[in-house]
């Protein structure tokens, strides 16, 4: 059985919430549910669950439109295109800069981790 998550769940994996608030921005993965037919979650009890293949297809989404700066409908002609199964050798494609940002940021939260649990350990000196 694959693993789903809910709509908050695929705000929070992406990091796509109100600053301010610190809520999720549901509406805007619901928004390119209609924009985009690779997002097609499950629906049960009209909940939305995502596959894991369906959270990267948002996370790639989200990338080429809030980091490279494309618009909607340049990143539906490039996922039509099936430009998303480019080389991943190729350290200029679209794919290769997609996983370098994930990477940067999946490290810069593994840091943070480690250095809660470094703080968690010392003993307060006052």
């Amino acid at each position: 059985m694959t693993k789903l998550f809910n709509i908050s769940e695929v705000s929070k994996i992406i990091n796509l919430y109100d600053p301010l608030k610190k809520k999720p921005l549901n509406h805007v993965i619901r928004y390119w549910e209609k924009e985009f037919k690779q997002i097609k979650p499950k629906k049960i009890n009209k909940r939305r669950y995502y596959s894991i293949k369906q959270v990267e297809i948002i996370k790639m989404i989200k990338f080429l439109l809030k980091n490279k700066g494309m618009t909607i409908k340049g990143v539906k002609n490039l996922l039509e295109s099936n430009v998303n199964k480019l080389d991943d050798h190729n350290i200029l494609s679209l794919k290769a800069s997609y996983y370098k940002t994930d990477i940067k940021y999946k490290s810069k939260k593994l840091l943070e981790k480690i250095k809660k649990i470094k703080s968690y350990g010392k003993k307060n000196s006052s």
